[in-house]
This record gives structure tokens, sequence and C-alpha cells, in this order.
């Protein structure tokens, strides 16, 4: 009898009555019912959650920012939520809360406390405190809740957080703005700082300059005031010499005159007298000739010179008042020029008539000693123009004297304003010296605030608005997956699938029988009377892998990326399974089924199924990689949600050695069946 025959006797047997046939039917549901009820009760529980009844509350009172205006955070919060949807929330007082919690009303409450927003304006007074939601939670009503509401209020917290730091940044930005363009107008003061201090650089210079020109010309000038009080007084001089000699003369005449008998002999001597007279008379008019010269050369050049200075102080930028100052002080020294030149011109004209009168004086004795008779009356001329010539030089000594006073003024004028002259160059050029320092203080005054301004930002409102929202929420997350299951149901299916083909091949055995009686009593080969015994309850799981494919992928509509693949695969797995199942009972009759429930619930805790494998305490990690639920989950995995089938072949490798191993144990247990032991006859436990 071949394999097949073998189990199509055994699906006879099962499908002998209708009860039975009812039996197989019933089997043949279990893991549909297991795995489909399940994931229809939570394919989707986040989804539930605006079902939720939840409690919230605001206690805050509010504050007043220093700028006058009115922070109310807690209630904007709670309004926040209400309109999230979220959860079926209900905006309700403390009390109200508390009780609500406790008798189960609602699954939890958040409260916001009354100083909510004042602590969190408390970092604006540099007094930071730390701002608190308060969650209120009640095990008794489910444990799940306090999970949640502790993510309600992460999310709470981080939104919060984020309009607070997106309002402290924008007043930060803001102030970067008036900082910038603060700098800006303090860029142009210093720009125009160092253009004035510039002009006011190239002035003091010039006026340095100017001052520098103007102590040469008064040096000059006192040099000159100097010579001409030097010659003014040797023309004193020599007029004083001059009225004495006429004084001499005078009394000379009048001796002579009163001496007429003595003519003759007088008259050489006279003539002699008067040409020496002659002589001094042509020297002390040179002298009045050259002193009149120097005084007009001395006046038209201290007028040239006073024109082309003030022109050359108005250039080097001498402002009214001060080229008034300068003026006065030049026309007191015109003033002394003037009265010097009155005074030579007058001693040049007595010098002249003195000089005339020499001659004639001369002339007379010359006359008067070739014509004695007119002696007499050439005597007295000559006595009254010797009288004048007295006066002359007396007059022309006392306008000497006063010429040789102003003179003396005029140099010690002429020296004083050279000295200011020096004194006003120095300052000028300390004051050009300063100036420099400054040009250079205020070239890098302004080039340090140009650098301080480009390195102060000045965003636009936009910007600044983007800016504060990027540093409010400084991270964003961009969820990228290579393979997704699309919720929660889709994200357990592979697990439970698995568990409810274990669970429906468990329970086929509490019906089928592993061996069949008929085969072992013949000569029937071990190996076919092994997987005669295997072939039936594994076609029954194959209908059970087909109805569970079918309600998981239609009625509870989870999506499979590749439902053929993913049916062939748990049709592998259910024969896999039922194969395991198969040796265990075959082999160690009520002992294996027994086993074949421990191994299911191991495999329950260590497949990985829900989370992670590596969160396992670690025996459980070392019996994660020999179950086969493992391998059935992984491959089930890629196959259910698209991702890279590449691993399932090694899963399905190692289905299949446990397909093997398994048949290879039932044939064993085929060979040993043969034996009737006491045991067999009447086992001690019987399942």
């Amino acid at each position: 009898m071949n394999p097949v025959r073998l189990a199509v006797a055994e699906l006879r047997r099962l499908t002998s009555s209708r009860l039975a046939r009812l039996a197989l039917a019933a089997l043949v549901l279990i893991p549909t019912l297991y795995g489909g009820l399940y994931l229809y009760a939570n394919h989707d529980p986040y989804g539930g959650f605006p079902q939720v009844p939840a409690a919230v509350v605001s206690d805050d009172a509010g504050t007043t920012l220093s700028t006058g205006e009115k922070l109310q955070v807690g209630g904007q919060v709670a309004d926040q939520l209400v309109d999230s949807g979220s959860f079926d929330w209900h905006r309700v007082s403390h009390d109200e809360a508390m009780r609500g919690v406790d008798d189960g009303s609602y699954a939890f409450a958040v409260i916001l406390p009354r100083t909510f927003s004042a602590d969190l304006a408390s970092t604006a007074e540099f007094t930071p405190r730390q701002a608190t939601i308060v969650l209120e939670t009640n095990d008794a009503n489910n444990y799940m809740t306090s999970t949640i509401g502790n993510q309600v209020i992460k999310q709470v917290t981080a939104s919060v957080a984020s309009q607070v730091s997106r309002t402290a940044a924008s007043k930060l930005l803001l102030g970067f703005s008036e900082v910038h363009d603060q700098l800006v107008k303090a860029a142009d003061g210093s720009e125009q700082l160092r253009a004035g201090a510039v002009k006011a650089d190239d002035g003091a210079k010039k006026l340095a300059s100017g001052a520098r020109t103007l102590a040469t010309g008064l040096d000059d000038l006192a040099s000159g005031a100097r010579r001409l009080d030097t010659g003014i007084g040797q023309a004193a001089s020599g007029a004083d010499s001059l009225e004495a000699g006429a004084g001499q003369l005078a009394s000379g005449l009048a001796t002579l005159q009163s001496r007429t008998a003595n003519l003759p002999a007088q008259t050489a001597r006279l003539a002699d007298g008067a040409e020496q007279v002659a002589a001094g008379n042509r020297t002390i008019a040179s002298y009045g000739t050259k002193a009149a010269t120097a005084s007009t050369q001395l006046k038209s050049r201290i007028a040239a010179d006073r024109s082309s200075f003030l022109s050359a102080l108005r250039a080097q930028g001498l402002t009214d008042a001060q080229l008034a100052v300068v003026e006065s002080r030049l026309d007191v020294v015109d003033g002394y020029v003037d009265s010097a030149d009155a005074t030579i011109q007058s001693a040049s004209g007595s010098l002249t008539r003195l000089s005339k009168g020499a001659d004639q004086v001369a002339t007379g004795a010359r006359t008067l000693a070739s014509a004695t008779p007119a002696l007499t009356s050439g005597i007295a001329q000559a006595h009254s123009g010797a009288e004048q010539v007295r006066d002359g030089a007396s007059s022309l000594a006392t306008g000497l004297d006063q010429l040789k006073t102003g003179s003396a003024a005029l140099a010690s004028g002429a020296t004083k304003a050279a000295t200011g002259a020096d004194t006003l160059s120095s300052g000028a050029t300390s004051l050009a010296s300063g100036l420099d320092s400054l040009v250079k203080g205020a070239t890098d005054l302004h080039a340090g605030l140009v650098k301080g301004r480009d390195a102060v930002p000045d965003p636009s409102d936009a910007q600044r608005k983007a800016m504060a929202q990027t540093i409010g929420n400084p991270v964003g997350v961009s969820s990228d997956s290579l393979s997704s299951a699309g919720s929660y149901g889709a994200g357990l299916a592979p697990f439970f699938m698995s568990l409810a083909l274990w669970i429906g091949a468990y329970v086929l055995f509490l019906f089928v029988r592993p061996l069949s009686t008929r085969a072992l009593a013949t000569s029937q080969r071990s190996l076919r009377t092994a997987v005669g015994g295997w072939l039936a309850p594994a076609l029954v799981g194959v209908l059970q892998a087909a109805a569970l494919v079918l309600v998981v992928g239609r009625g509870v509509d989870i999506r499979i990326a590749h439902p053929v693949l993913a049916f062939l695969f748990l049709v592998f797995v259910s024969m896999t399974f039922v194969a395991i199942l198969h040796a265990l009972a075959a082999r160690l009759g009520a002992v294996g089924k027994f086993l074949g429930l421990v191994l299911m619930v191991v495999q329950l805790v260590s497949a990985g199924g829900t989370f992670p494998w590596q969160t396992l305490p670690g025996p459980l990690q070392a019996i994660h990689h020999v179950v086969p639920m493992t391998y059935a989950i992984d491959g089930l995995r890629r196959l259910m949600y698209g991702a890279d089938l590449g691993p399932v072949p090694a899963s399905v490798a190692v289905l299949a050695a446990y397909l093997v191993g398994a048949l290879a144990v039932s044939t064993v247990a085929a060979r040993r069946s043969r034996m009737w032991t006491p045991s067999r006859i009447k086992p001690e436990l019987s399942l």
C-alpha cells in the first residue's frame, strides 16, 4: 500500500459520518478563526483612539510679559488637544477630571497647572523654571492608557517647546536686526567722522605750512625793521651833527658880520668852511635820500607782502575771524611804517633844503671872496640860511628820533609776530599729528563697525519667521521604509498566521491517527507508513492555509504583496508543522502531543513575532535561532510586505530540514511501532 492510498484511507475515516465531516471542517477553520479574529480585532487599534474618552484641564492663570503682552499658553494647549480629535477629549474642571479617571469615565487626564504660562515665560526674566504638565492615569482602567498618555504628553511637550522656542528665536532674530540697523548707523557715522577728520587733517597741514610761511615773512620783516632802525639811528646822528654845525655856522656868521673889518682874510677861511659845510650837506643829503628810498621800498614791500600773505592764509583755511586778527596786527605795523615814512620824507626834504642852503653858503662864500662889496649882504643871508639849516636839522633830528622809535616798535612787533607764527606752526603741526591719529582711529573704527555690521545677521520678516520655525523645531523626521506593513494588524499578521497554522496542525492530531494500524500490521515499508500517516493531515493543513490566506487578505483586508508566493509558503510551513507534530505524536504518543503544546509556548515567546528578538533574554535569544516558527515568520514578513526576497530561500531551507528530519523521526517511529509492548496496549496516559 503506497502513502497516497494510506492518506486516502485516513481521510475516508475522517469523513465517514456527518459529525466526522463537521469535525474535519472545524479543524480546517480553527487556524482561520484564531488568526483571522485576532487580526480583525487588532487590525487598527490606533484608529480607535478618537473613541477613547480623555480629560483635559487648564488651571493656567496666564501671565503678563515685560512688553505688556498677555500670555495664556495653557488654554491654547487645551483647545488644540480638543480640536485635534486624537482622543475623545473633554475639557472639564480639575475635580471632575480626577473623579472621571478614578471611576473609569476617562482613560486619563492631562492637567495644565496654574503657573504653566508663568513658568514658560520665566526664561525671559533670567529665572528659568521648567513648566510641568501633569498626567493622571489609573492602571485599573487599562495599563496601556498610561503608555498612550505618556506619548500624548511627549507630543504636547514637543509642541509647546517648539512654540516657545520659535517665539524666543523670533525675538532674538529681531534683536539681531535692530543691532544690525544700529551698527549700520554707527558705521555711517564713523565714515562721516573719518571724512571730517581727513579734511581737518588736510586743513591743519595747510595751516602749519601757511604759519611757517608767515613766520618766515615776519622774520624777514623784523630783520628789515632792525636794519631800518640802524639806518635811522645813523641819520639821526648826522642830523645832530648837522644841527650842531649849523649852529656853529650861524654863530660864526654872526661873529663874521660883526667883524666886517677882517672880512678879506676871513672870507678865505669862510670859503673853506663853506666848502666843508657843502660837503657835509651833500653827505647828509645822501643819507636823507637813502633813508627816504629805503622807507618807500619798505612800505611798498609791506603792502605787497600783506596782500599775498593774507591770500596765503585764506588759502590755508583760516576763518574770517582769524584773518581779522592778523589784519589788525598788520594795520598796527602799517601805522608804524607810515609814521616812519612820513618822518623820513620830512627829514629828506629838510636835508634837501639844508643841502641847498649849504650850497648857497658855499656860493656866497665864493661870491664873498670875489665880491667883497656884497659880503655884508651875503653874510646876512648866510647867517639867515645857517639859522634855517640849524632849525631844519633840529626838526630832522626830532623826526628821525620819532622814526627810530617807530622802527624799534616795528622790529619788536615783527619779532613777536614771528614768534607767534612759529608757535602757530608748531601747534598746527601737533594738531595735524593728532588728526592723523584721529583719522587712523576713525578708519579702524569704521572698519570694525563694518565688520561687525556684516557679522550681525539682518533677516527679513519672512526669513526671520522661517529661521524661528527651524530653530524652534530644528529636526524633522523623514520616514522612508524599504517595506511597510501598513497597519498594526498587518505587523502582527506573520506571527499570528504562523501560530495559527501550528495550532491547526496541533488539533489535527487530536483526531488523526499518526500511523495507520493496518500499515503497521503488514510488511509495508516504514517510510511509506510514515509518509502515509503525514500526508492526510498535511492535505488538511493545505486547506487551513488557503482559508487563512483568504480571510486575512479579503476579510480583514490586510495587504499581501505576493499573495501566490505567500500562499505556497504558508502551505509549506503548514506541511512542516504537521510533520513535526506528526513525528512527536508517532514517536512519543500522548507525551509527544504534550511536547507539541510546550513547543508552541516556547516558540510563542522566542520567535520574535512582536518585539525585535534582540530584546529577548539571553537563553530565549539562543532558542530563537533554532525553532522553526522563527523562519516561518521571517519568510512570511518578506512575502507580505514586499521586501527583498533574498532571505526567503534560506527560511525555506531551514523549514525543509525540519520537514525531512520530522519525516525521518516518523519513519523510525513506524519501524518501532511494529513491535507491540504492554505500554502500547494499555498506555498510562492517553490524549
